[in-house]
């Protein structure tokens, strides 16, 4: 699923304020040794946390259906992962690098809410409204500080990018087959008279009067 997630990002950022542009977008670790065989201006999204988004954890199964509404499949709910990316701008000077962050700010900012149809399979067959945060309160536990430090490099003007995503939870259970017979179901008045239908199954020893019997 990260993948598809990528793919996505690649997808939103070669558009917006930067269609047409020549601009590379990459998902390296952006190390000292990285940066210095860049040769083009760069958007690096560089993945640095994965984390379950536990207050979006549902319980229970929903139903998968055919095209005729019967249920197939009992399936649980899927589990929302929040992925972080940090992305930083690479060119030869400060000002481009800062132009290209505003440009993948002004893309970005619009797709607050990711519906079904823009998302690639198999999130869209989930059917289920993706969110994205750009340039938010941060709520990893590390820094952005203590990135830069743990990659070897120096600070460096970012925008930390979230979008959660849900995983199908798996297995699926299958169901039941339908109903295609319905039960017939007789009554009667407790005190009304007895069909002939009843009279002939009432055995003899209650003493209740068959068909042709006299009562003294």
């Amino acid at each position: 699923m990260i993948h598809e997630v990528d793919g996505l990002l690649r997808t939103l950022l070669q558009g917006g304020a930067l269609t047409g542009t020549d601009i590379e977008i990459a998902f390296d670790a952006p190390t000292r040794d990285w940066s210095a065989r860049r040769n083009a201006p760069t958007l690096d999204a560089y993945l640095y946390d994965i984390r379950e988004d536990v207050k979006r954890r549902e319980r229970g199964t929903s139903a998968v259906r055919d095209e005729r509404g019967v249920i197939l499949r009992r399936r649980q709910a899927p589990r929302w992962f929040r992925l972080s990316y940090l992305l930083t701008a690479w060119t030869k000077r400060p000002e481009d690098e800062h132009r290209l962050l505003s440009a993948a700010l002004a893309t970005l900012m619009p797709h607050e809410l990711l519906s079904p149809e823009m998302l690639p399979e198999p999130l869209a067959a989930l059917d289920l409204t993706v969110p994205l945060t750009v340039a938010g309160i941060q709520t990893e536990s590390r820094s952005l500080a203590e990135i830069w430090s743990a990659l070897g490099g120096m600070l460096k003007p970012s925008l930390d990018l979230v979008i959660t995503v849900p995983f199908p939870a798996h297995p699926d259970y299958d169901a039941g087959p339908p109903v295609t017979e319905g039960a017939v179901v007789r009554t009667r008045e407790l005190d009304g008279p007895l069909e002939d239908d009843d009279r002939m199954h009432q055995p003899r020893h209650l003493g209740l009067p068959t068909t042709g019997a006299r009562t003294p």
